[in-house]
């Protein structure tokens, strides 16, 4: 199977995890980039084959060269959860060979129509991760996404536990970053939400990456002294074996509230023109996890899928979603 980005890979765990429950005799071989393995190590007998698309995977020569290398695996079906350009090659040459193919639909006609500039009654479309369990079935390994257990804690390194210290108060992380503006919560209301939090028994780590948002998280950090930014101090394993530790993640649309459901920590979700109807709500994630923009003021959301359009008038739309609300959605996690 192929995937790629992180939101991606860690929507696809879930669904890795249940064919490895409904299916043990089953081989199962995910293909993506390297940095993504950790994520897979949780469950039991997947392998893993790592893409070098910067390398000598690079352009259509690669690609076969790839699948020439795939073949050596004695692959029986191939299931594209991705759907581009890259993954439909690789598709086009096992079709080539006689392996079944089959892509993922990602209901691009239900997208459009979800974020036409119009004002609209939101319905919700497929879920990313059904859209990923419908791939399987037409390749009958029906999948019952009730049925999957999620991946359990993982044990802290001792080199991370030098920077958490002991597990003896609630934590949470806060991941305030998002690929696109649009999906970002402004900095300066989540450091009212951090001051609110700081009046609590927690702990809270500061998730982020990239040298602008390391400043941006330091300067977040210095509210309170169990405020403490993680970014570009730990590997990606070592950052799964936090968030699996977590009491709850407060994130944007974003990659890191996918990697938190995966082992069932709840996850509140902030969302600016992008919306969780879109499907890309975590995985088992009630609704009411998910804080969206008053829809009576701002009647055309969602106006994006990812996040990337941006619409006059509706820059700004995450700025009405009050500090408050927040906080009041949080205590719902901290007050029990």
């Amino acid at each position: 199977m192929r995937i790629s980005a992180i939101g991606d890979v860690a929507m696809i765990v879930p669904l890795v995890q249940g064919l490895r429950q409904q299916y043990p005799s089953l081989k199962i071989t995910v293909l993506s980039r390297a940095f993504f393995k950790p994520l897979f190590s949780g469950i039991p007998e997947i392998g893993f084959y790592a893409i070098d698309v910067k390398g000598k995977h690079k352009g259509i020569l690669g690609l076969y060269k790839l699948f020439r290398e795939l073949r050596l695996l004695h692959i029986d079906a191939f299931a594209d959860l991705h759907n581009v350009l890259r993954s439909k090659i690789i598709g086009f040459f096992f079709r080539l060979s006689g392996v079944p193919v089959v892509i993922m639909n990602k209901g691009r006609a239900e997208r459009k129509k979800l974020t036409a500039l119009k004002p609209k009654t939101l319905s919700p479309i497929t879920p990313i991760v059904e859209r990923h369990a419908e791939v399987f079935k037409k390749l009958q390994l029906p999948v019952s996404l009730e049925q999957v257990r999620l991946l359990p804690a993982s044990k802290i390194s001792s080199k991370l536990k030098e920077l958490t210290g002991e597990k003896n108060c609630k934590w949470i992380g806060i991941a305030p970053f998002a690929a696109f503006k649009t999906k970002m919560y402004p900095l300066e209301l989540m450091e009212e939400v951090i001051q609110q939090l700081s009046l609590k028994n927690l702990r809270i780590f500061l998730f982020g990456g990239g040298e602008q948002e390391v400043k941006s998280l330091d300067k977040l950090s210095l509210i309170s002294e169990n405020c403490i930014n993680m970014a570009g101090k730990l590997s990606f394993e070592e950052e799964l074996q936090l968030i699996s530790q977590l009491d709850l993640m407060l994130s944007m649309d974003s990659g890191n509230g996918h990697l938190a459901a995966v082992y069932g920590v709840p996850v509140l979700t902030i969302w600016g023109n992008t919306h969780p109807s879109a499907g890309f709500a975590p995985f088992r994630q009630p609704e009411a996890n998910s804080i969206t923009p008053d829809r009576s003021k701002y009647p055309l959301i969602p106006t994006s899928i990812y996040g990337k359009k941006i619409v006059e008038g509706y820059e700004d739309c995450m700025s009405s979603i009050s500090p408050d609300q927040v906080m009041q959605n949080l205590l719902r996690f901290i007050d029990d």
